[in-house]
């Protein structure tokens, strides 16, 4: 399925897309819920959660949380899209939304589980969509972009942090 064609994604969105080498959608989501869950919960030492590796990053809870927010954020372009709402949606700033978000004063345990509750009810939306409806395109950010595109884009934002904290963190 993964055979985007241009024009149903922003071109910045493209780091992301290529980080899923798995081909189908939902596949690629349940992929990488377990492989990120497993990853936190086996690899991050418990002093990291609140580390930053430079004064104004974010600390991993803040980027689970980023993590959390965006993927809410795609899923509901998703469902706008898929429903043939051609409404522009907006764009949001990331780090006006951490600012806020005071991810440092839950528990790890409280993120990954509102990232699982999350992932899967995207999965299960994600495997609602027909096939029209995936290739369906809306307007996000001033960009086009198509139902499928925001699948894999979830899920390689995921595996990109996933990988930045893998590198910067620990």
């Amino acid at each position: 399925m993964k055979n985007l064609q241009p024009g149903e994604f922003a071109e910045y969105y493209l780091n992301y897309i290529n980080q899923v080498k798995c081909l189908d959608i939902v596949e690629a989501l349940e992929e990488n819920l377990d492989e990120f869950v497993d990853f936190i919960q086996d690899d991050v030492p418990e002093n990291k959660y609140k580390y930053r590796y430079q004064p104004e990053k974010w600390s991993i809870q803040e980027v689970i949380q980023h993590i959390i927010d965006t993927e809410r954020i795609f899923a509901y372009r998703a469902l706008r899209i898929a429903r043939f709402d051609q409404t522009p949606l907006h764009g949001f700033e990331e780090n006006d939304y951490v600012k806020v978000c005071e991810a440092d004063r839950r528990t790890m345990e409280d993120l990954l589980q509102e990232f699982i509750l999350v992932r899967k009810s995207n999965i299960k939306l994600f495997e609602s969509f027909s096939d029209e409806m995936l290739v369906h395109k809306g307007t996000a950010s001033n960009h086009p972009v198509s139902v499928r595109a925001l699948g894999y884009i979830i899920a390689g934002h995921c595996i990109h942090h996933l990988n930045v904290i893998k590198e910067r963190y620990l």
